[in-house]
């Protein structure tokens, strides 16, 4: 019987990235990304007149990769391009669209690997007492930071949150991760007291009679950015005077890091996170460890 598996570029990446986003949930930017990696493959392969099924090899994707290091592109950028092309060719071989995987046993360029910037237990105590309680900013950017730190949220599962996530009497709350992912995250008493001021006093005065189910809303009674959000975080590191790089993650990278520290173990913290892999989650013991050699180097007499 022919086949009538699909031949052309075009079809063969339209019916990967269906695969990607209806068998792995994958998130729309993601596939974005992966769209544009591709392409940017398939054209180098077309002007080399490779067809991608039949004389794509090792050395072909070797060569690429080298390409994109020869226009000073960051390895990070590169290992993003080589995990598009992977993740395609073992699609094409699962669907027998190719006999032979080109990048099977290709390693990804070093990566140079940044610890993302923490902070300590004081400073943290330090930022989530600025907010004015007087005021229902105040009381939406307490409730914010203190949820954030109590469960380690990405940034947009905080601003993304809808009333019917939170469950304040057991001390739970619902986050959407990556690719649509759920995952319940323990709420402590803190956090739910303040997430609880700010429903009954502040919420309600943002909103000016305006309805909507997202918990955290801006002056316009509308969702808070990512944005909004980061101008809000910036302005309590200068006023608590952090002279640390505060980014989005910031909080987040200090949630996982101190309960690290604190004797959390690493399966736990990927849970909590909502790690798909484990070694996501292996950069925090990288922090922990050079914690305890700062404690070392501070407390041993002979260090």
């Amino acid at each position: 019987m022919e086949s009538t598996k699909a031949e052309n570029p075009e079809e063969l990446l339209t019916n990967f990235l269906n695969y990607l986003a209806v068998e792995k949930g994958l998130a729309l930017n993601t596939l974005v990304s992966y769209r544009f990696d591709l392409r940017d493959f398939f054209s180098y392969c077309l002007k080399k007149e490779l067809d991608l099924t039949t004389q794509i090899n090792r050395q072909t994707v070797q060569a690429y990769l080298l390409k994109l290091h020869r226009k000073n592109l960051t390895p990070a950028t590169i290992s993003r391009h080589l995990a598009a092309i992977r993740s395609f060719y073992r699609f094409l071989l699962n669907e027998e669209y190719v006999s032979v995987d080109p990048t099977d046993s290709l390693e990804s360029p070093h990566l140079v690997q940044h610890l993302p910037q923490v902070l300590t237990f004081r400073e943290v105590e330090t930022l989530l007492s600025q907010p004015s309680l007087a005021k229902p900013a105040g009381l939406r950017d307490k409730a914010m930071l203190e949820l954030l730190y109590a469960t380690g949220m990405r940034v947009t599962e905080l601003i993304s949150l809808e009333l019917e996530h939170l469950d304040l009497e057991h001390g739970f709350v619902l986050a959407l991760g990556k690719g649509s992912r759920e995952r319940i995250i323990p709420l402590g008493s803190v956090a739910a007291r303040y997430v609880s001021l700010y429903l009954t006093q502040g919420r309600s005065k943002l909103l000016k009679n305006k309805r909507t189910k997202i918990l955290f809303v801006n002056q316009r009674g509308t969702q808070l950015t990512r944005q909004g959000f980061w101008k809000i975080i910036k302005k309590y590191a200068r006023l608590a005077g952090i002279k640390k790089e505060i980014a989005p993650h910031t909080i987040r990278h200090s949630f996982a890091t101190h309960l690290l520290e604190n004797g959390a173990d690493l399966r736990s913290v990927q849970e909590l996170l909502g790690h798909v892999d484990i070694t996501t989650t292996q950069i925090y013991t990288h922090l922990t460890d050079v914690r305890l050699r700062e404690v070392y180097n501070q407390t041993h007499p002979r260090a």
